[in-house]
This record gives C-alpha cells, structure tokens and sequence, in this order.
C-alpha cells in the first residue's frame, strides 16, 4: 500500500436496510469546497463507512475529512487518480466490504442514488453497477458537460462496447458499485495509476464475465466541479483506444 497516514476511526452508521456491510469510498483531491455537501447527501441508513482517501491535497481536504468523521488515509504525495482507487479499494475490501460504492466527492453525481445501486446488487441483478450521465444529449449538456467531452465520451464508448460486445450508455462514469467478489478477483494493482484505470476496470470485469448493469444520473457541472483537462483528455482518450483495440483482438487487456 502506499505511504500515507490513517488519523481518525470513523464514525459507525447502522445500517437499517442490509445485512451485508456497505462502504462508500471517496477518492479526493482539492475537494474541499464539495466535500461536505458529498457527505451529507450519503444516505446514512444504506451506508456502513464512508472512506476518503486524499491525493495530497492542498486545500484542507484533509483536515474537513476528519472533521466529516471519515475514515482518512492521506498519501504522502500526489500518486494519481487511479492510485486514490486502488488505496480505496484496498482498505474497503481490508474492513470487510460486501458491496463498494466509489464516489467523486466533487458533488458532481448525486449521493442520494447510492440505495439503488446497493439493492441491483444486493438483489444479485449485477456484480457491478455504473452510474449514467448519458441517458440523453439534452440532458446531459444542459447539465453543463462541455460540449467536447460528450462527443469524446461518445466515440469512446461506440469503440468499447464495438470491441467487447456489451451495450453500456456509458464507460467512463466516476459513480460505480462492486460487489466485493469483483474486486476480489480483479488485480487492480497492476493497472495505471493514472486516469485510464477507470477504462481499465471495466476492460478486466467484462473480461472475467461479470454482470454490469447501469443507472441514469442527472449530470451537474459547476465551477467547484472537479474537470480532466484538455490535454489529460486527450491521453485518457488514447490510451483507451489502445485498450479497447488490444481487446477486440486477444479478449484481454
């Protein structure tokens, strides 16, 4: 595991309505301004703990974590967005999680939606469970997601579904629940520490057979909204041609 610090021990939610244990992880970053509005939108009857793990921020994502009553875990440098994940899942799966939800705390998706996740895979009609910000054109860019990034996100996803024959809305969602048998079986470690692990994921779960199943989420861009660059873009979208091309042709990554 990276070298970071654990500080504080969460707060412990009872959870009304699921036998197995739900944690929701949070893989921050300069999330300070939506950090708290995150938290208090996660419905605390469907949600065991709640797991931040913080980049090395250097806006006070950190301290407002521990004040949230969040089980923290501050890498000691900047390792990567897909690094954030792989810590996240690490300490979930290491305190017994059944189900994973994995949440940009950037207020960007709608925590209250978290319930109907955990219930498409505690009912057992998924293994996985991706939250949809493409459920129409109109919505989506009167959301305010950049003309750009729909367009890209739908090529992308046409190359990807083509190459492995599934018919997701779409791949690259920062909204998505495991259940812990998919992250149990999946190396993750040996993935990119950088933004295309999300695609890399995905690439591993339809390759193991796994059931995805997807919901529609309201997309909502605003100014403290988290947002990859032109030129982060634009590698994120190489590198995953690359993988998807690598699958259509040897069915693995």
């Amino acid at each position: 595991m990276p070298r970071g610090v654990v500080v504080n021990q969460p707060h412990v939610f009872v959870n009304l309505i699921n036998k197995r244990k739900i944690i929701t992880i949070l893989p921050a970053y300069n999330a300070a301004k939506t950090l708290g509005w995150t938290v208090a939108d996660i419905p605390r009857d469907y949600v065991d703990e709640i797991i931040l793990v913080d980049d090395f921020s250097n806006d006070g994502t950190f301290k407002l974590a521990q004040k949230l009553g969040l089980l923290t875990w501050r890498h000691d440098s900047n390792l990567g967005y897909g690094a954030n994940q792989k810590t996240c899942y690490r300490l979930a799966l290491e305190r017994g999680a059944d189900i994973v939800v994995m949440l940009h705390p950037d207020y960007q998706y709608n925590p209250k939606l978290i319930p109907y996740f955990v219930d498409l895979i505690n009912e057992k009609y998924f293994d996985v469970v991706l939250g949809s910000r493409i459920r129409t054109r109109h919505e989506a860019l009167d959301g305010g997601m950049p003309l750009y990034k729909y367009y890209a996100n739908r090529f992308l996803t046409f190359v990807e579904n083509i190459a492995t024959g599934q018919n997701l809305s779409e791949w690259h969602t920062g909204y998505r629940a495991y259940d812990k048998k998919v992250l149990a079986s999946i190396d993750f470690n040996k993935f990119s520490d950088d933004f295309v692990f999300d695609s890399q994921m995905l690439f591993a779960i339809v390759e193991k057979k796994f059931k995805i199943g997807e919901i529609p989420v309201p997309v909502r861009y605003f100014k403290n909204a988290s947002s990859v660059n032109l030129k982060k873009s634009l590698k994120y979208g190489f590198q995953t041609l690359g993988i998807a091309l690598k699958y259509l042709f040897v069915k693995r990554i």
